[in-house]
């Protein structure tokens, strides 16, 4: 079958370089900080954070230490990402130190392998003889198929092939486990994650048995008789976390087959996972149906379980979805791995189907969500992301017990370090698609994207201060003229965009298509394109069926959605209330976290005089008085203390 929209190609990192004034502080952090740090953690060298055991869970498996197994049984995968996360770096800058250790952590890897291929340290120490017994909860192939991205994005930066091999190996043995064969097991993972990666094996060694594997795993979730129920009875009906895993199949998007599915369900993670698998083998394979599976699940999610800042995830039994705009500000879930999962998931779609509306989603969650994940000093983690918080009440109501007022060292469950860790080193690669001669740019992100155009390399020069400011710049360096079409896209909360060709402007009337403005033309060394994107800032209202949010609104400027924070506006940040007919002020303080753009306004606060000892009181409304308030970009939030924070505020006319 074939779909017809023409996939278009991601950049190798090694072609991208970012010299951006906001990503570029980013990135030099996950280098010099993040990736270090980490590496400590995963050696329980950090006293105040959790301790993590998995290098020496590796070591002991490898034969090169001795001790039991510690951790989560999904431990491994922290190593991975981490892996994966150095060779993000190292494709685009080389270190020689951090190469080093790398090479070290690859080698106790390959001698922790099985003689088959398996490579799981859970399963080799604490329950050997037990591999695949119990797939619906214990994540094997889950941490094989991070193994397997670490090992491809390794192999790609550094062109050694030791643990890309060591991954084949294992992936093969996989196959051979695998399958609707006769003697094969039919099975498929609880937490989806080796779909995605064989999607990426397969694209790095070309072998056609890994893209196979990847469409049995995706089309054999699901199917009746239902494997998780095979699987318990022969295990003797026990269980590693619990029987509900088991019972409430859509926890793990194995409820029914994938395209009979239509909404968002279940754990956050495992479904954008499962849809980033899926989307890939439509882009590679031309699959219709598997693209119209996407697409239903992918409207689902945005329109109706989705938060204005990019997280999934409302509740957080299960860390999973709820029904359709159930989206609690102050008991959401919204893990970080799950917006970073939702990057993936619109990265690929981009790939299928060319359309601002993926890359505008993939916005909202980098800007958002994603960074906000991680302090700004690197050292201390959101695994949870509210958009309204309490401190008091975090530590006292069980139903906030998942919240955390201030970012952690580590966790005992440490899947959103890692994941931020690998996310930011690869940001490159989300920045622009080819399509044949013509260059989709998602994201503004100032630097050099090398490519070739109609036969002749091009290197495309991006400029600009984003996103505090929407003006964008576009250099043309080419030895010879080169005919191609620059889309540029438009996002969803500008009003109105301006052009300019050397100089020149050019009225984008009819030209914009799915969201980008489609220019054409033959290029020559020095030729410039400007975009201005103009950045008002809005008030944002949620859809009227979404309770939580009734006579509230946001504030978004850019792609950046902004929060009341206790620092800058006191206690009780509940009371406050925004005018309707308040003006908006945007303005740059540079003694907040080396220079960032706030919003002011002139709103009210409630004040309750003379209210004394009761609880309730019949007729009494409550005076207010002026208040100054001060909005911050919602990333940007406890990073100076214990404090109330919030991102919805009551309107009302003045």
């Amino acid at each position: 079958m074939t779909h017809t929209v023409c996939k278009t190609n991601i950049l190798p990192l090694t072609d991208v370089q970012i010299r951006d004034p906001f990503w570029s502080e980013y990135i030099n952090l996950i280098r010099q900080v993040v990736v270090p740090y980490q590496w400590d953690a995963l050696n329980d060298r950090i006293a105040e954070a959790e301790p993590s055991h998995a290098i020496q869970n590796f070591k002991i498996a490898a034969g090169e230490a001795e001790g039991e197994f510690y951790g989560m049984v999904f431990q491994d995968s922290d190593v991975a990402k981490w892996l994966e996360a150095v060779g993000y770096l190292l494709a685009t800058e080389r270190d020689p130190e951090i190469e080093r250790i790398a090479d070290g952590v690859i080698e106790i890897i390959a001698k922790a392998q099985q003689d088959d291929g398996y490579l799981n340290t859970y399963y080799t120490l604490k329950e050997p003889g037990k591999r695949w017994t119990n797939l619906a909860e214990c994540h094997e192939l889950y941490c094989a198929g991070h193994m397997i991205e670490g090992a491809v994005a390794y192999y790609q930066a550094t062109g050694k092939r030791k643990i890309l091999d060591v991954v084949c190996k294992f992936a093969d043995y996989i196959d051979s486990v695998f399958g609707t064969e006769p003697g094969k097991l039919r099975g498929y993972d609880g937490h989806q994650e080796i779909e995605l990666a064989l999607m990426r094996l397969y694209e790095a060694t070309g072998n056609e048995r890994y893209l196979k594997l990847s469409r049995y795993f995706l089309e054999e979730r699901g199917r009746e008789p239902h494997f998780y129920d095979i699987e318990y009875e022969k295990r003797g009906k026990t269980t590693h976390f619990g029987p509900w895993i088991i019972n409430d199949k859509s926890y793990s998007q194995a409820h029914k087959p994938i395209h009979e599915q239509d909404k968002a369900v279940g754990h956050a993670v495992r479904f954008v996972y499962m849809c980033t698998g899926m989307a890939h083998l439509a882009a590679v394979t031309g699959d219709a149906e598997m693209l119209e599976s996407c697409k239903r699940l992918w409207d689902n999610m945005v329109s109706r379980q989705m938060y204005i800042t990019g997280g999934i995830g409302s509740q957080s039994h299960g860390e999973a979805f709820s029904v359709d705009y159930d989206l609690p500000n102050d008991t959401v879930y919204a893990e970080t791995c799950a917006s970073i999962g939702l990057m993936f998931f619109a990265h690929r779609m981009l790939q299928l189907e060319p359309n601002s509306r993926y890359a505008d989603v993939m916005e909202r969650a980098l800007y958002n969500t994603v960074i906000g994940g991680m302090s700004l000093d690197g050292k201390s983690f959101f695994y949870v992301n509210p958009l309204e918080v309490h401190p008091h009440a975090c530590g006292a109501n069980h139903i906030y017990e998942h919240v955390k007022p201030v970012r952690q060292g580590w966790f005992g469950c440490a899947c959103c370090p890692p994941n931020v860790a690998r996310t930011l080193a690869s940001l490159g690669q989300y920045i622009y698609t080819v399509n044949q001669n013509t260059v989709y740019a998602h994201l503004y992100v100032s630097g050099e994207a090398k490519m070739v155009l109609s036969e002749n390399q091009v290197v495309l020069s991006q400029e600009s201060n984003y996103p505090w400011s929407g003006d964008i710049r576009f250099t043309v360096q080419t030895e010879k003229e080169t005919a191609f079409t620059m889309a540029l896209r438009i996002p969803d909360w500008c009003e109105e965009a301006e052009l300019s060709i050397n100089g020149i402007n050019k009225p984008l009337d009819g030209i914009v298509v799915n969201g980008y403005a489609m220019i054409e033309g033959t290029w020559k060394q020095g030729d410039t394109i400007k975009l201005h994107l103009s950045m008002p800032v809005l008030r944002m209202k949620g859809h009227p069926l979404v309770r939580q949010t009734a006579g509230k609104v946001a504030i978004q400027r850019g792609p950046l959605v902004y929060c009341l924070e206790e620092a800058d506006n006191e206690a009780g940040l509940y009371q406050f209330l925004l005018p309707r007919e308040a003006e908006l002020h945007v303005q740059e303080d540079p003694s907040l976290f080396g220079g960032i753009y706030v919003v002011t306004a002139e709103g009210r606060k409630e004040k309750f005089t003379d209210w004394g000892e009761s609880l309730y009181k019949r007729n009494t409304d409550a005076e207010t008085e002026p208040a100054s308030l001060k909005f911050i970009p919602y990333y940007a939030w406890a990073n100076r203390g214990l404090g109330e924070m919030r991102v919805w505020v009551r309107e009302v006319h003045s």
